[in-house]
């Protein structure tokens, strides 16, 4: 990204935290294979800061929205130990093949990370796994779609593609949960809205939406989502 594009994806910022609206396809940090990604186009979002903000937390790849950055030490510490307190509120939408079996509710299904033969690594619900809570709402259906929002409880990694697919109703594009080893849709997980307690004392909330991408738009509208603008 150059830097103009990485500043125009700033959704919220103050002197502790930013928001950044991720782009699908893009790992936040790098990793085995992986030679692009979100650190190297951090330097503009300095703002006279003498360091990069940092990662609060984690999306995956192709995992698209809001992202929490710490802009300093003190910033990082608290927004970990908000994470670990569960005070920070994680809002996804997502458009699922099939629907769950109630039209709200909570799944509490323990989370293992598992390596496969010639497969690499998934997570799967399994007893000896750790404790893993995602609330639900269906917000829409249609031609055997569903738009789901989920309020992940816990923190753990794939929780609402490995939940969804409990719940028989495996996510669009997810090509490890769904099913279907090559999609031809991308994954449709959305990081929609975060609510983080603020770290100043001149507010008490921090709020922070993103639109969703263009990839996920049409779907999301056949299940009645409307989207306002482009992203």
């Amino acid at each position: 990204m150059t830097p103009d594009e990485i500043l125009a994806r700033v959704l919220y910022r103050d002197q502790d935290v930013i928001v950044l609206d991720k782009p699908a396809g893009l790992a936040v940090h790098a990793g085995p294979g992986t030679t692009d990604h979100l650190e190297l186009y951090l330097d503009p979002l300095r703002f006279g800061w003498s360091q990069n903000p940092r990662l609060a937390h984690r999306l995956d790849r192709d995992t698209s929205g809001c992202l929490i950055l710490g802009r300093h030490d003190k910033a990082l510490k608290r927004l970990g130990r908000m994470f670990e307190t569960h005070r920070i509120e994680k809002v996804y939408w997502s458009v699922c093949i099939g629907a769950p079996p109630q039209a709200r509710g909570r799944v509490e299904a323990p989370l293992l990370k598992v390596s496969e033969p010639g497969k690499g690594w998934r997570v799967r619900v399994d007893p000896a796994g750790q404790r893993a809570v995602t609330d639900w709402v269906v917000l829409g259906q249609a031609d055997g779609l569903c738009w789901v929002e989920w309020r992940p409880r816990t923190g753990r990694t794939h929780q609402i593609r490995a939940h969804a697919a409990h719940l028989g109703c495996p996510l669009l594009g997810d090509a490890v949960h769904g099913g279907d080893p090559a999609p031809v849709a991308p994954l449709h997980l959305h990081s929609r809205a975060v609510t983080i307690p603020s770290l100043a004392p001149s507010r008490s909330f921090i709020e922070a939406e993103a639109m969703p991408p263009i990839a996920l738009r049409a779907a999301l509208e056949l299940c009645g989502a409307s989207i306002a603008r482009a992203s």
